[in-house]
């Protein structure tokens, strides 16, 4: 079974924020437990926002590109169809590709060994959440 290809790298992708940039938004906002989609306006105008899941488990937020591997397309357009089981999975609601929570790996469907797009965040001690000025 050949190797899966390796996912962009966040940076590459249309409306990618720079690094630092802060997403407008404490820990503390998001349910523990939760995947939340995400928007940010990077300033590309209407529709041009980087567009991210944000999964909290406990301190620890993780966050991915909203963007299945396996088409490309948003794993959910709103919050209202996006499938998850807390702290388990993330599925995709277009093809039904499913991630794990932990790293974002498919582990179920046509992509299976490919993975979404991690992008690496910083946790200020108050909370505050920005993209990392460095990993990922």
């Amino acid at each position: 079974m050949p190797t899966p290809p390796a996912p962009p790298h966040w940076s590459a992708l249309p409306n990618a924020p720079a690094p630092g940039t802060a997403l407008l938004c404490q820990r503390d906002a998001l349910p523990d437990g939760q995947a939340t989609l995400w928007e940010l306006d990077t300033g590309g105008g209407p529709g041009a926002a980087f567009k991210l899941l944000l999964l909290r488990d406990g301190l620890v937020v993780t966050a991915f590109v909203n963007r299945c591997a396996h088409f490309g397309v948003p794993l959910a357009a709103k919050q209202s169809q996006l499938i998850f089981t807390p702290r388990v999975s993330i599925t995709c609601n277009v093809h039904y590709m499913r991630y794990r929570w932990s790293d974002g790996v498919c582990e179920a469907g046509e992509c299976a060994g490919e993975s979404l797009v991690p992008v690496p965040l910083h946790i200020a001690e108050d909370g505050a959440l920005r993209i990392a000025t460095s990993g990922g």
